[in-house]
Protein backbone atom coordinates (compact mmCIF):
# COMPACT_ATOMS: atom_id res chain seq x y z
CA UNK A 1 0.00 0.00 0.00
CA UNK A 2 1.41 3.39 -1.01
CA UNK A 3 2.20 6.01 1.61
CA UNK A 4 -0.36 8.79 1.58
CA UNK A 5 1.09 12.29 1.21
CA UNK A 6 0.70 14.59 4.21
CA UNK A 7 -1.01 17.84 3.20
CA UNK A 8 -1.84 21.03 5.10
CA UNK A 9 -5.30 22.57 4.77
CA UNK A 10 -5.82 26.20 5.76
CA UNK A 11 -9.40 26.92 6.87
CA UNK A 12 -9.76 30.28 5.14
CA UNK A 13 -12.11 32.97 6.42
CA UNK A 14 -13.84 31.49 9.49
CA UNK A 15 -17.02 33.46 8.72
CA UNK A 16 -17.37 31.72 5.37
CA UNK A 17 -17.99 28.20 4.13
CA UNK A 18 -14.33 27.16 4.40
CA UNK A 19 -14.65 25.27 7.71
CA UNK A 20 -17.78 23.38 6.62
CA UNK A 21 -16.45 22.29 3.23
CA UNK A 22 -13.20 21.18 4.89
CA UNK A 23 -15.27 19.18 7.41
CA UNK A 24 -17.20 17.60 4.53
CA UNK A 25 -13.98 16.74 2.72
CA UNK A 26 -12.65 15.03 5.84
CA UNK A 27 -15.70 12.75 5.80
CA UNK A 28 -15.21 11.76 2.14
CA UNK A 29 -13.69 8.29 1.66
CA UNK A 30 -11.74 9.39 -1.43
CA UNK A 31 -9.97 12.05 0.60
CA UNK A 32 -9.07 9.76 3.48
CA UNK A 33 -7.69 7.21 1.02
CA UNK A 34 -5.49 9.64 -0.88
CA UNK A 35 -3.95 11.90 1.80
CA UNK A 36 -3.34 12.62 5.45
CA UNK A 37 -4.66 16.10 6.16
CA UNK A 38 -3.31 18.54 8.74
CA UNK A 39 -5.89 21.25 9.44
CA UNK A 40 -4.45 24.71 10.07
CA UNK A 41 -6.66 27.48 11.43
CA UNK A 42 -8.00 29.18 14.53
CA UNK A 43 -9.57 27.39 17.44
CA UNK A 44 -13.31 28.01 17.68
CA UNK A 45 -14.52 26.80 14.25
CA UNK A 46 -16.58 23.60 13.74
CA UNK A 47 -13.42 21.79 12.57
CA UNK A 48 -10.83 20.35 14.91
CA UNK A 49 -7.53 22.02 14.05
CA UNK A 50 -4.21 20.23 14.27
CA UNK A 51 -2.10 23.40 14.05
CA UNK A 52 -3.80 26.33 15.80
CA UNK A 53 -3.20 29.93 14.70
CA UNK A 54 -5.10 31.96 17.26
CA UNK A 55 -8.74 31.83 18.32
CA UNK A 56 -12.00 32.67 16.61
CA UNK A 57 -15.20 33.81 18.27
CA UNK A 58 -18.43 33.64 16.28
CA UNK A 59 -19.44 37.16 15.28
CA UNK A 60 -15.86 38.41 15.17
CA UNK A 61 -14.90 41.34 12.97
CA UNK A 62 -13.83 41.02 9.34
CA UNK A 63 -10.36 42.17 10.37
CA UNK A 64 -10.09 39.36 12.92
CA UNK A 65 -11.32 36.86 10.34
CA UNK A 66 -8.84 38.12 7.75
CA UNK A 67 -5.98 37.88 10.20
CA UNK A 68 -6.93 34.29 11.09
CA UNK A 69 -7.09 33.38 7.41
CA UNK A 70 -3.73 35.00 6.64
CA UNK A 71 -2.00 33.40 9.61
CA UNK A 72 -3.29 29.98 8.57
CA UNK A 73 -1.88 30.37 5.06
CA UNK A 74 1.47 31.53 6.41
CA UNK A 75 1.68 28.56 8.78
CA UNK A 76 0.76 26.11 6.00
CA UNK A 77 3.46 27.62 3.79
CA UNK A 78 6.00 27.38 6.61
CA UNK A 79 5.12 23.72 7.13
CA UNK A 80 5.59 22.99 3.44
CA UNK A 81 8.93 24.80 3.33
CA UNK A 82 10.14 22.84 6.35
CA UNK A 83 9.17 19.59 4.65
CA UNK A 84 6.47 18.74 7.19
CA UNK A 85 3.83 18.50 4.45
CA UNK A 86 4.07 17.76 0.73
CA UNK A 87 1.59 20.41 -0.34
CA UNK A 88 -1.19 22.73 0.81
CA UNK A 89 -4.87 23.21 0.10
CA UNK A 90 -6.39 26.58 0.95
CA UNK A 91 -10.06 27.19 1.75
CA UNK A 92 -11.46 30.53 0.48
CA UNK A 93 -10.59 33.83 2.10
CA UNK A 94 -12.20 37.24 1.79
CA UNK A 95 -9.91 39.80 0.14
CA UNK A 96 -11.32 42.81 2.00
CA UNK A 97 -11.04 41.01 5.34
CA UNK A 98 -7.51 39.88 4.48
CA UNK A 99 -6.49 43.50 3.93
CA UNK A 100 -8.25 44.61 7.11
CA UNK A 101 -6.38 41.87 8.97
CA UNK A 102 -3.01 43.30 7.97
CA UNK A 103 -2.24 41.43 4.74
CA UNK A 104 -1.90 43.82 1.80
CA UNK A 105 -2.31 41.22 -0.95
CA UNK A 106 -5.09 40.89 -3.54
CA UNK A 107 -5.45 37.18 -2.78
CA UNK A 108 -3.81 33.84 -2.09
CA UNK A 109 -1.71 33.84 -5.25
CA UNK A 110 0.14 37.03 -4.46
CA UNK A 111 0.57 36.13 -0.78
CA UNK A 112 2.03 32.73 -1.69
CA UNK A 113 4.41 34.28 -4.21
CA UNK A 114 5.66 36.80 -1.66
CA UNK A 115 6.15 34.26 1.13
CA UNK A 116 8.09 31.85 -1.10
CA UNK A 117 9.93 34.31 -3.35
CA UNK A 118 8.52 32.50 -6.40
CA UNK A 119 7.47 33.54 -9.89
CA UNK A 120 3.98 32.05 -10.02
CA UNK A 121 0.99 31.74 -12.30
CA UNK A 122 -2.64 31.20 -11.39
CA UNK A 123 -4.25 28.22 -13.12
CA UNK A 124 -7.85 27.08 -12.96
CA UNK A 125 -7.94 23.44 -14.03
CA UNK A 126 -10.94 21.26 -14.78
CA UNK A 127 -10.38 17.76 -13.47
CA UNK A 128 -12.37 16.07 -16.24
CA UNK A 129 -13.71 17.03 -19.68
CA UNK A 130 -17.04 18.83 -19.81
CA UNK A 131 -19.91 16.90 -21.44
CA UNK A 132 -19.49 16.73 -25.19
CA UNK A 133 -15.76 17.57 -25.11
CA UNK A 134 -12.57 15.52 -25.00
CA UNK A 135 -10.08 17.48 -22.87
CA UNK A 136 -10.25 19.10 -19.42
CA UNK A 137 -9.89 22.86 -19.75
CA UNK A 138 -6.89 24.51 -18.07
CA UNK A 139 -6.66 28.30 -17.98
CA UNK A 140 -3.65 30.30 -16.77
CA UNK A 141 -3.74 34.05 -16.11
CA UNK A 142 -1.05 36.36 -17.45
CA UNK A 143 -2.40 39.12 -15.17
CA UNK A 144 -4.45 38.44 -12.06
CA UNK A 145 -6.36 40.68 -9.65
CA UNK A 146 -6.15 44.12 -11.25
CA UNK A 147 -8.67 46.57 -12.68
CA UNK A 148 -9.54 46.06 -16.33
CA UNK A 149 -8.26 49.53 -17.18
CA UNK A 150 -4.80 48.49 -15.92
CA UNK A 151 -4.54 45.31 -18.00
CA UNK A 152 -2.91 46.76 -21.17
CA UNK A 153 -0.10 48.24 -19.09
CA UNK A 154 0.41 45.10 -16.99
CA UNK A 155 0.24 42.72 -19.96
CA UNK A 156 3.92 42.98 -20.82
CA UNK A 157 6.36 40.74 -22.65
CA UNK A 158 7.78 39.78 -19.26
CA UNK A 159 4.34 38.83 -17.89
CA UNK A 160 3.72 36.60 -20.91
CA UNK A 161 7.19 35.05 -20.63
CA UNK A 162 6.66 34.21 -16.96
CA UNK A 163 3.22 32.73 -17.61
CA UNK A 164 4.55 30.67 -20.52
CA UNK A 165 7.57 29.30 -18.66
CA UNK A 166 5.74 28.55 -15.42
CA UNK A 167 2.85 26.93 -17.28
CA UNK A 168 5.11 24.73 -19.40
CA UNK A 169 7.06 23.56 -16.35
CA UNK A 170 3.88 22.96 -14.35
CA UNK A 171 2.23 20.92 -17.10
CA UNK A 172 5.33 18.77 -17.43
CA UNK A 173 6.17 18.24 -13.76
CA UNK A 174 2.76 18.37 -12.09
CA UNK A 175 0.43 17.09 -14.82
CA UNK A 176 2.75 14.71 -16.67
CA UNK A 177 2.32 16.35 -20.09
CA UNK A 178 5.74 15.97 -21.71
CA UNK A 179 5.27 18.35 -24.66
CA UNK A 180 2.57 20.84 -23.66
CA UNK A 181 0.60 22.70 -26.33
CA UNK A 182 -0.13 26.13 -24.86
CA UNK A 183 -2.33 28.71 -26.58
CA UNK A 184 -2.38 32.46 -26.05
CA UNK A 185 -5.83 34.03 -25.82
CA UNK A 186 -6.10 37.38 -27.58
CA UNK A 187 -6.72 40.60 -25.70
CA UNK A 188 -9.03 42.33 -28.16
CA UNK A 189 -12.14 41.15 -30.02
CA UNK A 190 -11.21 38.98 -33.02
CA UNK A 191 -7.54 39.28 -31.97
CA UNK A 192 -7.69 42.94 -32.97
CA UNK A 193 -8.80 42.22 -36.55
CA UNK A 194 -5.45 43.44 -37.96
CA UNK A 195 -5.45 46.56 -35.81
CA UNK A 196 -9.04 47.62 -36.27
CA UNK A 197 -9.87 46.83 -32.61
CA UNK A 198 -6.47 47.46 -31.07
CA UNK A 199 -2.79 46.85 -31.88
CA UNK A 200 -1.79 44.84 -28.78
CA UNK A 201 -2.41 41.42 -30.34
CA UNK A 202 -0.27 42.15 -33.41
CA UNK A 203 2.44 44.17 -31.72
CA UNK A 204 2.79 42.43 -28.32
CA UNK A 205 0.98 39.10 -28.02
CA UNK A 206 1.89 37.61 -31.42
CA UNK A 207 5.66 38.31 -31.14
CA UNK A 208 5.69 37.11 -27.52
CA UNK A 209 3.83 33.94 -28.48
CA UNK A 210 6.41 33.15 -31.17
CA UNK A 211 9.32 33.92 -28.83
CA UNK A 212 8.06 31.82 -25.93
CA UNK A 213 6.69 28.84 -27.80
CA UNK A 214 2.98 29.63 -27.56
CA UNK A 215 0.31 29.14 -30.21
CA UNK A 216 -1.78 32.14 -31.22
CA UNK A 217 -3.00 34.59 -30.13
CA UNK A 218 -6.45 33.24 -30.87
CA UNK A 219 -9.74 35.08 -30.27
CA UNK A 220 -11.34 34.49 -26.87
CA UNK A 221 -14.62 33.35 -28.41
CA UNK A 222 -12.98 30.27 -29.97
CA UNK A 223 -9.74 29.41 -28.14
CA UNK A 224 -11.32 27.85 -25.06
CA UNK A 225 -13.67 25.68 -27.12
CA UNK A 226 -10.71 24.50 -29.20
CA UNK A 227 -8.82 23.61 -26.02
CA UNK A 228 -11.76 21.58 -24.74
CA UNK A 229 -11.82 19.70 -28.04
CA UNK A 230 -8.17 18.72 -27.68
CA UNK A 231 -6.24 21.35 -29.63
CA UNK A 232 -4.36 22.73 -26.59
CA UNK A 233 -3.34 21.50 -23.14
CA UNK A 234 -3.74 24.96 -21.59
CA UNK A 235 -4.72 28.50 -22.53
CA UNK A 236 -3.00 31.61 -21.20
CA UNK A 237 -5.61 34.33 -20.73
CA UNK A 238 -4.55 37.99 -20.81
CA UNK A 239 -6.74 39.07 -17.90
CA UNK A 240 -8.73 37.63 -15.04
CA UNK A 241 -12.34 37.60 -16.14
CA UNK A 242 -11.92 36.30 -19.68
CA UNK A 243 -10.13 33.25 -18.31
CA UNK A 244 -12.22 32.74 -15.17
CA UNK A 245 -15.51 33.08 -17.03
CA UNK A 246 -14.48 30.37 -19.48
CA UNK A 247 -13.41 27.83 -16.87
CA UNK A 248 -16.32 28.47 -14.53
CA UNK A 249 -18.93 28.17 -17.26
CA UNK A 250 -17.30 24.92 -18.36
CA UNK A 251 -16.62 23.34 -14.95
CA UNK A 252 -17.90 25.37 -12.00
CA UNK A 253 -17.91 23.30 -8.82
CA UNK A 254 -15.41 20.77 -10.07
CA UNK A 255 -12.52 22.94 -11.24
CA UNK A 256 -9.48 23.51 -9.03
CA UNK A 257 -7.30 26.57 -8.54
CA UNK A 258 -3.61 25.62 -8.83
CA UNK A 259 -0.71 27.98 -8.12
CA UNK A 260 2.01 27.04 -10.58
CA UNK A 261 5.64 27.91 -9.86
CA UNK A 262 5.71 27.26 -6.11
CA UNK A 263 8.25 24.86 -4.58
CA UNK A 264 5.31 22.68 -3.49
CA UNK A 265 1.80 22.07 -4.87
CA UNK A 266 -0.99 24.37 -3.75
CA UNK A 267 -4.62 23.94 -4.73
CA UNK A 268 -7.93 25.47 -3.68
CA UNK A 269 -11.62 25.35 -4.62
CA UNK A 270 -12.86 27.36 -7.59
CA UNK A 271 -15.20 29.56 -5.51
CA UNK A 272 -15.18 32.17 -2.76
CA UNK A 273 -16.25 32.40 0.87
CA UNK A 274 -20.03 32.44 0.19
CA UNK A 275 -20.65 34.45 3.36
CA UNK A 276 -24.38 34.58 2.55
CA UNK A 277 -24.89 30.81 2.96
CA UNK A 278 -22.23 29.98 5.55
CA UNK A 279 -23.42 27.81 8.41
CA UNK A 280 -26.70 26.86 6.71
CA UNK A 281 -25.66 23.45 5.43
CA UNK A 282 -25.98 24.58 1.81
CA UNK A 283 -22.32 24.68 0.77
CA UNK A 284 -21.23 22.19 -1.89
CA UNK A 285 -17.86 20.64 -0.96
CA UNK A 286 -17.23 19.16 -4.43
CA UNK A 287 -14.53 21.61 -5.48
CA UNK A 288 -12.76 21.35 -2.11
CA UNK A 289 -12.73 17.57 -2.44
CA UNK A 290 -11.33 17.84 -5.97
CA UNK A 291 -8.70 20.28 -4.68
CA UNK A 292 -7.51 17.73 -2.12
CA UNK A 293 -7.47 14.90 -4.65
CA UNK A 294 -5.49 16.96 -7.18
CA UNK A 295 -2.98 18.20 -4.60
CA UNK A 296 -2.42 14.61 -3.47
CA UNK A 297 -1.95 13.44 -7.07
CA UNK A 298 0.60 16.19 -7.76
CA UNK A 299 2.41 15.41 -4.50
CA UNK A 300 2.54 11.74 -5.49
CA UNK A 301 3.94 12.63 -8.92
CA UNK A 302 6.60 14.89 -7.38
CA UNK A 303 7.61 12.17 -4.92
CA UNK A 304 7.83 9.58 -7.71
CA UNK A 305 10.11 11.84 -9.73
CA UNK A 306 12.57 11.91 -6.83
CA UNK A 307 12.73 8.14 -6.46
Amino acid sequence: MRARPRLAVSLGDPRGIGPEIVAAALRDARVSECAELVIVGPRGTPVEVHRAVGDWTRGGTPAAAGRCAGLAVEEAVAMARRGEVAGIITAPLDKHALLAGGYDFPGHTELLAARTGSHVAMMLAAVRPAPGTTNPLRVVLATTHIALRDVPRALSREAIRTAAEVTRTGLREWFGIESPRIAMCALNPHAGDHGRFGREDDELLAPAAREFGLLGPFPADTVFVRAMKGAFDAVIAPYHDVGMTAIKVASFGSAVNVTLGLPFPRTSPDHGTALDIAGQGLADPSSMIEAVLLCAAIADRCAASLR
